[in-house]
């Protein structure tokens, strides 16, 4: 092919067949620095044009690539948790920087002393987890049924007899905008039939205030986008409507009808007229029929303040004990972050006024793994005939805009790590000029004498050619200043290289990390709870505390019920938990107390988990996924084999080196409370109990016998986490200290519960026998 020359700052060197004559220059080129440098122009610094500089420079970056890409994907491996909201449906529920909101049910004896469901223990079926949690509807239910969504908020219920139909804004992950979706409850709202699309046209509609007048059924949505206000009409209930007349045009939006001393009262807001505050407007007009026409209030607007004082509405008003109640928005952090109920004393043609009332509804302490932790703006609740009052409201874990402000976050922590990369070459000698000065105005090939004439003349060019002078002397001058081969230069050197690491993490958080939360996994639709179980002493207090505080925050942790076996136990101010936690007390220091029937426990699923245990939520959370999937099963994240003659208790490594596994650690394994209990403390497992009383040991290995006994089936299932960490090795009170001490007794045991229950060393569940992926 011939040779090829290499022009090096107007110095030409032909390459043969070959990179022999390269490299031979680059050993040489010390040889020929005199030539070399004549021939810059002046820039004091031949690092832009010398192959070799170039080389490690390349080689430089190529391997900070490779470090840091490697430490972002170990970081986002064991410390992030995946998205779950944008993988429920393959049809919707894509991340969108209007949030993720979704649909959850409350009762109570008045609108003040509002529960939710889960708080209610509100069963689905005998044969799956209770109690039903909140959220009731997503955006999952609504793609499952064929319309595909990206979340559904603004919810309104429409009562009749005991059929509950729930209308809510669902924003279409196609055609992004809003479109009017309907669902049916027969049993109060636990479960909910998704009956399709209720009203869609070609702008954007939310807020389905739907009521009755004269025998019809109306519905009147926020068409803002359109520009006004308009009335339809059932003709076919609830998912046919009509057009019955534009009620204002005028662009309102959240606006409700009430009835209230003989007239009709229409609230809204309208953020079009010039001096309006968004969120912070609201008007009132008034008129004898809900058709119209309609007169404004004297004092409109009523309210044109700050948007954080909850003038926009934020759902349907309610009368109670003879006053009528409005629910307002306060989006002063962000869009829809709380509710605001307010009275009204007094509603004239006149006069308007209204004061803040408490809302009885607690906020969650999970933040954002609770599902509506970050956010929630619609309330609308109602009286049954049975006096019970019965409230949906929406709810959202991240903040309006937060795809933007991660990306934005993201975008300036990576621009950061490509500083401080480059920053890191400079000190160490293997970045030595930033800029090539082939890229400089003055270095670009042949020239004529008039462009030369018009660059020497030319501001710009000057400037830009001091510029990159400057730029390209910068490594030196750095190196001088810090010396990176002095212990300060070395303490720098290592400064910047764990802020790198810092921000190259921070990155990968905002950009590939999600919302940050640890979500719930839902099964066919449902979400529900589980009570956290854990046994300990006094020895191990500071434990507990980490354990109670981090494990609280898990979005399906209903209660954590601590089995205190010795000691003074601790008052329960002393633990930061944003669940209820409960101490009980035991009378003899037994490991049987760990599986005591507790008739106060009120979920059907327990998660019995060793308090010296740390594993992130979102493997809590998949391990509870599993074992909903199979509840009379045992569901755990630490497997082993019994196998041998004799038979022996052997570590996970024997399990996976055999590829499988008969039993399951309760130490960190969900069981059913009912059936798990009430096995252990029967007649039958007596000899067991006093079995692991004598040896002190055992307690999990009975447990496995006693639900293989009762099963010809398989019993166990394994869930792998990402990472887990054994916190007694940092406070010095692990239990199992001698680990071969340790397996024998449990050795022993396996001998004695074959003897008594027969053995299991026939049964053998496969790893990666799931389609799930979590049991590798």
């Amino acid at each position: 092919m011939g040779s090829l020359p290499i022009v090096v700052s107007g110095t030409t060197v032909h390459g043969g067949g070959g990179g022999g004559r390269w490299w031979q220059w680059c050993n040489n080129k010390n040889n020929n620095s005199n030539t070399t440098k004549s021939n810059i122009n002046g820039s004091g610094n031949s690092s832009s044009s010398d192959p070799c500089a170039n080389s490690s420079t390349f080689v430089f970056f190529l391997v900070s690539f490779v470090c840091l890409a490697s430490i972002a994907g170990i970081y986002c491996r064991l410390l992030l948790p995946p998205n779950v909201h944008t993988i429920l449906s393959s049809l919707g529920c894509h991340e969108d920087n209007e949030g993720s909101w979704s649909i959850g049910v409350y009762y109570g004896d008045s609108p003040f002393n509002l529960k939710p469901i889960e708080e209610a223990n509100v069963w689905r079926n005998k044969s799956a987890a209770w109690p039903v949690a909140n959220p009731v509807v997503t955006c999952a239910s609504a793609s499952g049924a064929s319309f595909p969504s990206n979340f559904v908020a603004d919810p309104f219920l429409y009562v009749q007899g005991d059929i509950l139909y729930l209308f809510f804004e669902s924003k279409n992950s196609i055609t992004m905008q809003g479109d009017i979706g309907v669902a049916r409850s027969t049993d109060k709202g636990a479960t909910w039939e998704q009956l399709g699309v209720a009203l869609d046209e070609d702008w954007h509609l939310s807020y389905p205030y739907v009521f009755d007048y004269n025998g019809n059924i109306y519905m009147m949505p926020e068409g803002s986008a359109k520009g006004d206000l308009r009335l339809y009409r059932a003709v076919k209930f609830p998912t046919e409507w009509k057009l019955e007349k534009i009620v204002m045009k005028k662009p309102l939006v959240d606006s409700f009808l009430t009835q209230h001393d003989g007239k009709y009262w229409l609230f809204g807001s309208d953020h079009s007229g010039i001096g309006a505050k968004k969120n912070g407007q609201l008007e009132i007009w008034y008129s004898s029929s809900p058709l119209g026409p309609w007169k404004p209030h004297k004092m409109n607007p009523i309210y044109n303040t700050d948007k954080s004082k909850g003038a926009r509405n934020g759902g349907r008003p309610f009368l109670y004990d003879g006053h009528l109640h409005r629910a307002g928005q306060d989006c002063g952090e962000t869009y829809g972050r709380r509710l605001r109920l307010f009275k009204i004393e007094v509603l004239t043609p006149t006069e308007y006024k209204e004061v803040e009332v408490p809302l009885g509804l607690k906020e969650s302490m999970k933040g954002r793994n609770a599902w509506n932790g970050a956010r929630s703006h619609q309330l609308d609740v109602q009286q049954l005939s049975s006096g019970e009052w019965v409230a949906v409201m929406d709810g959202d874990r991240v903040p309006s805009g937060d795809v933007n402000r991660r990306f934005i976050l993201g975008f300036a922590s990576a621009l950061g790590v490509v500083i401080l990369v480059i920053v890191f070459g400079m000190l160490l000698g293997a970045v030595k000029g930033l800029v090539p000065l082939s890229w400089c105005p003055h270095n670009v090939g042949k020239r004529s004498d008039a462009a030369f004439d018009w660059e020497k003349s030319s501001l710009l060019s000057s400037r830009m050619r001091l510029f990159c002078s400057r730029l390209n002397r910068a490594s030196s001058s750095l190196r001088a200043r810090i010396k990176p081969k002095t212990c300060s230069g070395g303490f720098v050197l290592a400064l910047i290289f764990l802020v790198t690491v810092v921000l190259m993490c921070t990155g990968v958080k905002y950009i590939y990390g999600g919302s940050g939360a640890q979500e719930a996994y839902p099964l066919n639709g449902q979400y529900s709870q589980f009570t956290l179980l854990t046994m300990t002493y006094d020895a191990r207090l500071w434990n507990l505390k980490m354990y109670v505080k981090h494990y609280s925050r898990c979005s399906s942790v209903r209660e954590i019920v601590v089995v205190w076996n010795k000691g003074q136990p601790p008052e329960l101010s002393e633990l930061d938990s944003a669940v209820p936690v409960r101490i009980r007390v035991e009378e003899q220091n037994s490991l049987n107390n760990r599986f005591k029937v507790d008739p106060l426990i009120k979920t059907r699923a327990v998660l019995e988990l060793d308090d010296d245990i740390m594993m992130p939520c979102d493997d809590v959370e998949r391990g509870f996924k599993v074992w909903r999937e199979h509840p009379e099963r045992i569901v755990g994240f630490y497997p082993r084999l019994a196998d041998g003659n004799p038979l022996k208790y052997r570590a996970e490594n024997h399990a996976r080196e055999h590829n499988g596994y008969n039993m399951i650690l309760t130490g960190a394994a969900f069981i059913d409370s009912k059936m798990a209990f009430e096995k252990y403390w029967s007649d039958e497992a007596a000899a067991g109990r006093a079995v692991v009383d004598n040896l002190f040991n055992c307690e999990d290995v009975l447990l496995n016998y006693l639900y293989a006994n009762a099963s010809s089936s398989s019993t166990v299932e394994y869930v792998k986490p990402a990472w887990a960490i054994d916190t007694s090795k940092f406070s010095g009170v692990a239990i199992s200290r001698n680990t071969q001490t340790h397996y024998g007794l449990r050795s022993s045991c396996l001998q004695k519960f074959s003897e008594m229950y027969g053995s299991i060393s026939s049964r053998k569940s496969e790893f990666h026998h799931r389609n799930d992926g979590w049991d590798v």
